[in-house]
């Protein structure tokens, strides 16, 4: 299959308004399970999901948490301006800027642009009693265009060192929940947008797949033996750009920032470099894993910027059968571990713009935890490449057996 000429209208399928879940259920483990299994299709309810695993499996999970990514300033005429933060600047790294005090810079994305074109805006806020001011400056020389749309260097200076971004983010900024529940953002998303598990600041959109699992369900896990790891991809705002051409080869993929411990790879490869994975960032981040250690297998010395994943690597690549040029995925990960050991690294730091897609072959992720996606979508071109092209199947009995869709919506479990 030649990917690049997939027609994005063949992954369409009709998905009424009235089907999109709008709000989570009151207890997030009591969602619908569609299970799909080598072809056959059932269902269950989300808190058994344990018995429907193998023993002694891995199971991976992003822990990234979802900032209040938006904020809105009022200008002296009245013009409502939003700034939306979409990855950090200055400093570049997540743990660190949410850490500054007194400044920091962001790219971002600007709402009503055209009423901001010079000047500093303000925005009054209070932590613990205390007044503080919060200044913005767009630094109109280092705007670009990425897949996301374009985006603005802003510079934030707020009027004390006793404060960091985070809780500046705490105070004035907004959850920002997906542009398709059309709604405004409530105080009950703070808690229902976040997965139980989550730790890492950084995306601007959940890792949804986890949003069904309960410490209840976690501990039963680990009571049948599956042993549960973590990575982090923070979602970018780009997992919900609509393919807009005919063809995927004009779909530019957003890139995402990676982040894998040395335990994590040690723990795949005592299960062989097969996983569970729980949503379509744990697969493009485990997926990804393959294509780094590809590239450190040609060129040991790479740089960490040079161990980014291109989106169309997994296809331009030679191959042995599955693998590329015979790596296996257990040399793959080898050469990620030999590479911290060289460089004195406790984990690998890195980005991905993978798209996965049918005539892509999996090398790592042997079961998949999902919710429903969007029609025409890059997400459903991963199920559908997961599921061999089934995926008319499972989408045709979740909308005749009432599931939930999208974010807030129910769950499957695939296994090919």
């Amino acid at each position: 299959m030649d990917t690049r000429h997939i027609r994005i209208s063949d992954y369409n399928y009709p998905l009424p308004d009235d089907r999109i879940a709008k709000f989570p259920i009151s207890q997030r483990d009591h969602s619908k399970l569609l299970l799909y299994r080598h072809g056959e299709v059932s269902e269950d309810v989300f808190y058994n999901i344990p018995q429907h695993l193998p023993p002694h499996a891995l199971m991976v999970f992003n822990n990234t948490r979802v900032i209040q990514a938006r904020m809105h300033f009022r200008k002296e005429t009245g013009a409502l301006i939003e700034i939306f933060l979409m990855e950090p600047a200055a400093p570049v790294d997540y743990e660190q800027v949410f850490q500054t005090r007194g400044h920091c810079a962001w790219r971002c994305m600007i709402g009503n642009l055209k009423k901001w074109k010079e000047g500093a805006l303000h925005r009054a806020f209070d932590i613990k009693g205390c007044q503080f001011t919060l200044t913005v400056r767009r630094d109109t020389t280092r705007s670009a265009t990425t897949a996301t749309g374009t985006h603005f260097w802003v510079d934030f200076d707020w009027d004390s060192q006793s404060v960091s971004f985070a809780e500046i983010l705490e105070a004035i900024g907004e959850l920002p929940i997906p542009p398709y529940l059309n709604r405004e953002t409530q105080e009950s998303d703070k808690t229902t947008y976040q997965t139980v598990y989550s730790k890492i600041k950084g995306s601007v959109a959940a890792p949804t797949a986890g949003l069904h699992f309960t410490e209840e369900v976690l501990a039963q896990l680990d009571s049948h033996g599956i042993e549960r790891d973590e990575v982090t991809l923070h979602v970018g705002a780009g997992t919900f750009k609509p393919v807009k051409s005919e063809e995927i080869d004009g779909h530019e993929m957003h890139s995402e920032y990676v982040v894998v411990h040395r335990h994590t790879l040690d723990r795949l490869l005592r299960h062989q470099c097969e996983a569970i994975a729980v949503g379509t960032t744990s697969v493009r981040t485990l997926e990804s894993l393959y294509y780094v250690g590809v590239r450190l297998h040609y060129h040991p010395d790479a740089s960490e910027d040079e161990l980014h994943v291109n989106q169309w690597e997994p296809y331009e690549q030679g191959r042995d059968g599955q693998w590329v040029d015979g790596i296996t995925p257990e040399q793959a990960i080898r050469n990620v571990l030999d590479y911290l050991d060289r460089n004195g690294l406790d984990a690998l730091h890195t980005a991905t713009q993978i798209i996965i897609a049918p005539g892509y072959q999996y090398k790592i992720v042997k079961m998949l935890v999902t919710n429903f996606h969007q029609p025409q979508s890059t997400l459903l071109l991963l199920v559908s490449a997961f599921v061999k092209g089934d995926w008319h199947k499972i989408y045709d009995y979740a909308l005749s057996h009432d599931f939930r869709f999208l974010s807030y919506g129910d769950s499957s479990l695939l296994i090919p």
